[in-house]
């Protein structure tokens, strides 16, 4: 892996889920939970999902995930639905049933030990974040945690600004979708893509390097 690129930073703004956090079984699950309450209510018709079919909202914020899934749904009657999914999403974190992938916490505790500055961002909500935060001891990994709910689902590109308004330049994002890779559109960062995420092929393909295992970020730093 080239890692000259690479020269110069200092803060590593990692996503979470597809990055850091295996969540394909846990959102799967509360997918199709939710999507059961809309048949039953006559709100959608009854069908057979795959996985990734499932999996490609992941990545999204639960306000773009609606907008793009369901955008003539009842306004409470989506609510309700976004809510039962957040729900089930919390109960398995507050429970133990989170993953993260192999090797995920070690590999941010050895950029910490180069001295790299971690920052958390997802687009996710508090509570979700700070589940995650309580079952992992992410303090002990990250400097600063941010998620998109706190900024009213804003795009991460625009978070940016008050990331770096807080940790030094130079800058990398590392994380599975277009919304992580797409900060480089507007600001002068770097962007690692995890071809092991929910992102579509070429979804990742203007990132500077590509990787396929999370411990593959202790390599190009």
């Amino acid at each position: 892996m080239e890692t000259r690129k690479f020269e110069g930073i200092r803060t590593v703004i990692l996503d979470y889920d597809g990055t850091i956090h295996d969540s394909t079984k846990n959102y799967i699950f509360a997918f199709k939970q939710a999507y059961e309450y809309l048949v039953a209510g006559g709100h959608a018709a009854s069908r057979v999902w795959q996985d990734e079919e499932i999996t490609k909202w992941l990545g999204y914020s639960s306000q773009a995930m609606w907008e793009n899934f369901m955008p003539d749904l009842d306004e409470e009657v989506r609510a309700h639905a976004s809510k039962m999914i957040g729900r089930i999403l919390l109960e398995k974190a507050q429970t133990g049933q989170a993953v993260l992938y192999e090797g995920a916490l070690e590999t941010l505790q050895a950029l910490k030990e180069k001295g790299y500055r971690l920052v958390f961002l997802s687009n996710c909500s508090r509570a979700y974040m700070e589940a995650h935060r309580e079952s992992f001891g992410l303090d002990r990994c990250f400097d600063g945690m941010y998620c998109t709910e706190d900024f009213g689902f804003i795009p991460k590109y625009e978070i940016f600004e008050t990331i770096r308004s807080v940790f030094p330049g130079g800058y990398m994002v590392v994380g599975d979708r277009f919304q992580d890779i797409e900060v480089a559109e507007h600001h002068p960062v770097r962007t690692v893509g995890c071809r092991y995420g929910f992102g579509f092929p070429g979804e990742l393909d203007s990132a500077d390097a590509l990787i396929d295992d999370i411990r593959d970020l202790n390599d190009l730093l």
